[in-house]
């Protein structure tokens, strides 16, 4: 067999069939493949392999209580990754599958709990991004699950290109990644909503994690609004207070206040970059503005955060989006990025110049 392709090599974003079939060898093979899917880069091991579990938390740094999604192709037998498949499950199913929604499900006895952090639940999604699902099919003849956080480190800025997933698994830790199959730009831009039905008999539909699938979208399938998590909620892909973060400091500032704000950081002898989507011309030492509706401004938001994090400023600052709730997932993303950052423009006060 010939050696697998380097991950920083620059593959076509229209893989071959070779390129799936050689992918879904790998995966059998117990490696780790990054693949493209429309919501991010997702970092793929078998999700009935524990070693290549395991490999996919140490490539990540990712805490082993922090459950990930296993991705399932349009043919897959739910049934075999679930003990129960509740009526609103299928509802769900049949409304928003393929697409950017992972269900929280009791997890079939079988299926190692390493997937779900030693819980006994199962996050399932079938993505709809045409590579990941010829991937899907090409693995284990379409059988398989595919584990797949998103191909980054813990708690970074996920990627929605190949070139993303190079640069984050970059020098020494390119060895980590057996291929990478490089599917374009997601189109979503941002990871999907997370629901959890796990508990419907006592607790209804629970949403986790807000994605391009909203709320009001939710309840148009299910006749009622989904409930606010409860302390006793399964844990989930991608909600702990802070994530999604770049290196530099992030805050998020009111439309009104951006002048203001620049004025505070000049007068402290500090840079910022800045992200926004109504026209401003206020001193940056990089900006970036993104489209003004929420699908557009979802689909280019984690590369203008990468970007931005390379322009060697002091602060990245982000024009706070609408409060809409077609921008629900958006400012969830941006609310975790920035969480770490917290009271960062009220300690200018005491720097200097």
């Amino acid at each position: 067999m010939n050696p697998p392709p380097s991950p920083s090599s620059s593959p076509s974003a229209s893989p071959q069939p070779a390129d799936i079939a050689f992918a879904a060898r790998r995966l059998e093979a117990g490696g780790l493949v990054a693949f493209p899917t429309e919501t991010v880069y997702g970092l793929g091991g078998d999700a009935e392999n524990a070693q290549a579990i395991a490999n996919i938390y140490a490539a990540k740094g990712r805490p082993s209580n922090h459950p990930v999604i296993v991705h399932i192709a349009p043919e897959a037998d739910i049934a075999y990754w679930v003990s129960a498949l509740p009526l609103q499950a299928r509802q769900l199913i049949d409304a928003f599958w393929p697409g950017p929604l992972t269900l929280i499900l009791p997890r079939a006895a079988h299926i190692p709990n390493a997937v779900s952090g030693g819980q006994d639940t199962v996050g399932l999604r079938c993505p709809s991004h045409p590579v990941a699902q010829a991937l899907l099919r090409q693995f284990k003849q379409g059988r398989g699950g595919i584990a797949g956080p998103s191909a980054n480190k813990f708690g970074h800025v996920s990627p929605t290109t190949a070139q993303h997933v190079r640069d984050e698994f970059a020098g020494a830790d390119a060895v980590l990644l057996d291929y990478i199959l490089d599917g374009g730009q997601s189109q979503v831009g941002i990871e999907s909503t997370i629901l959890d039905v796990s508990r419907v008999a006592t607790h209804g539909v629970a949403l986790l994690r807000p994605g391009q699938i909203s709320a009001l979208q939710i309840a148009a399938v299910l006749g009622v609004m989904p409930n606010a998590p409860d302390t006793a909620a399964p844990r989930a892909s991608g909600t702990l207070d802070a994530h999604y973060a770049p290196a530099t400091p992030v805050v998020l500032v009111a439309s009104h206040r951006l002048d203001a704000v620049a004025g505070q950081l000049s007068d402290a002898g500090k840079t910022m970059a800045l992200i926004h989507y109504l026209p401003h011309h206020v001193p940056a030492r990089a900006s970036l503005i993104l489209p003004a509706d929420a699908a557009g401004y979802a689909h280019d938001l984690y590369a203008a955060l990468r970007a931005m994090d390379g322009a060697a400023a002091d602060l990245i600052v982000v024009e706070a989006p609408p409060e809409d709730a077609a921008w629900q997932g958006v400012n969830d993303r941006l609310r975790r990025a920035a969480f770490d950052s917290t009271g960062w423009l009220s300690s200018l006060a005491s720097l200097k110049k």
